[in-house]
């Protein structure tokens, strides 16, 4: 890997393309490096566990609302959209549209976290919708899936956006872009301006995530994906950038970052070098915010030592900043602590998920969501009883380069009535590489087969799964089928209409 000093620089000092980050980016999609089996095995495992997520949001509104617009835009040749029959085909950034919806809904899928937060699994929908519509093979798909992670994994690494409220959707538009360049082979050239133009036209603000969280939340990576397919088209046509969109007098460091003095460091892979990053991130066993995974482990083991819950005077969570502050009581929003918030809100409030993972043992993606689950009174009870607090310690684990001392977890100390103390802690979840239970692929398929229980048919399910099995070797044919189908019953209910269907 090789650090690349980003920064500001004046218009008049006429930053040469070569030593731009969009173009240094541009070059790494553009390296036709090998896709080592490691990295195969890994990019496999992250297809299927998308496609488990999404079985599982199949007849969500947000899902079934992002499906109905993408169906009022068929195209062939096309991409196939989760759910939908294979030979249904749909343009293909209206496909990563609803498919990204998808596998984002029940943020259940892999991520990444370091000097800011990620979903790298994020990046297969646009690249894989492209990949069919274009009539490409397993191996391409592989090199643009191995690509996308790598920028994403890398830019998270090198540039803080939550620190200036800027959501993290604003590395996966670059990163898509990245991915779909190498995917289909494109000239850095290409590349070059395509990851420019997603940058600047997916820079969000991270009230996605704050107050009164909505269904945005899911679509805001769906949208990422989409303008990517769309900056790669347009650039393909000849259209160019904003450029240089990172290093620019008026561009994304100097007025939406730290500012023209700010100096960042993005390590990128050398020439020749493979892209490992996929390697970095992990998945979610449970259907939360990453970090609360650990915490929900810790749960199920304090559970039983504490015995009597109705004892506990207090809870308090020692955790890292950001913990602390994004899904902690240091976030200061009231709504976390709202029994009639949105699903997307509780899923945010560590107090909420700790109480339930307390009570219950455990965690379901639907059921400890449940409006009259988050309203029994001795859950809210114990929910207003915990609270976060930050732990230097922790903040430093959380932002260690060391595997094995960074951690997503934290200290929690339980008062109970008679004044005495139990406490335990957790550096990272169970399913982590570095857990007690690390997922490999007989859990990522484990955790298809029980979210797709009821929903995908077990043929089906065994139809694609099989594809995954060879997917290096698939055929353009197979990575078009590269999907699933499902009884039309199970898709919800789509009957609310919009502008794309005002004449049905």
């Amino acid at each position: 890997m090789k650090s690349h000093k980003v920064r500001t620089h004046k218009s008049s000092e006429n930053l040469p393309r070569a030593d731009q980050l969009a173009w240094k980016i541009a070059e790494v999609a553009a390296d036709p490096v090998a896709v080592e089996p490691a990295i195969i095995e890994m990019i496999g495992n992250r297809i299927i566990d998308n496609a488990a997520v999404a079985a599982a949001s199949l007849a969500r509104r947000p899902v079934a609302s992002a499906r109905a617009q993408s169906i009022a835009h068929p195209l062939k040749p096309g991409a196939t959209v989760f759910g939908l029959p294979q030979r249904q085909r749909l343009s293909p950034e209206w496909a990563a549209w609803a498919n990204g919806v998808a596998v984002r809904e029940l943020d259940f899928h892999d991520t990444f976290l370091a000097a800011d937060y990620s979903h790298p699994g994020d990046n297969i929908p646009p690249i894989l919708a492209v990949a069919q519509h274009c009539g490409l093979d397993g191996a391409a798909l592989v090199r643009g899936v191995a690509t996308g992670y790598e920028i994403q994994v890398d830019l998270v690494k090198g540039i803080c956006l939550h620190e200036h409220k800027i959501d993290h959707i604003a590395h996966l538009g670059p990163s898509a872009a990245a991915g779909i360049g190498a995917l289909l082979r494109l000239p850095a050239e290409t590349i070059y301006q395509a990851v420019q133009q997603a940058l600047h036209v997916t820079t969000t603000t991270r009230q996605s995530r704050k107050g009164e969280i909505s269904s945005w939340k899911a679509y805001a990576p769906a949208f990422a994906g989409k303008m990517a397919i769309e900056a790669v088209d347009r650039v393909m046509r000849g259209e160019g950038a904003p450029s240089p969109a990172w290093e620019g007098e008026d561009g994304f460091i100097a007025y939406l970052l730290s500012g023209p003095k700010a100096e960042y460091s993005v390590a990128l892979p050398e020439k020749g070098e493979p892209k490992h990053a996929i390697l970095d991130t992990y998945t979610k066993e449970h259907s939360a915010e990453y970090q609360s995974q650990a915490l929900i482990d810790l749960a199920r083991r304090m559970g039983p030592r504490i015995g009597d819950l109705n004892r506990i005077e207090s809870i308090v969570i020692h955790t890292s900043h950001h913990t602390h502050y994004v899904i902690g009581t240091g976030a200061n929003d009231p709504q976390k602590m709202d029994p009639n918030a949105s699903r997307e809100t509780l899923d945010h409030s560590i107090m909420y998920i700790f109480a339930v993972a307390l009570e219950d043992g455990g965690w379901h993606h639907a059921r400890s969501y449940a409006p009259e689950r988050a309203n029994r009174p001795e859950t809210i009870a114990l929910w207003h009883k915990i609270s976060t607090s930050e732990d230097p310690q922790w903040t430093r684990r959380y932002h260690s380069h060391d595997p094995k001392q960074k951690a997503f977890g934290g200290r929690v100390v339980v008062t109970l009535d008679d004044g005495s103390i139990i406490e335990d802690e957790i550096a990272v979840a169970d399913a982590h590489p570095l857990g007690a239970r690390p997922f490999a692929r007989a859990q990522y398929v484990d955790k298809f087969r029980q979210l797709a229980a009821g929903v995908v048919h077990a043929a089906e399910q065994d139809r694609f799964l099989a594809l995954v099995e060879r997917l290096p070797e698939l055929s353009a044919q197979d990575v078009a089928s590269l999907t699933f189908s499902v009884d039309p019953e199970k898709l919800g209910d789509s009957r609310a209409r919009g502008i794309f269907d005002w004449a049905s």
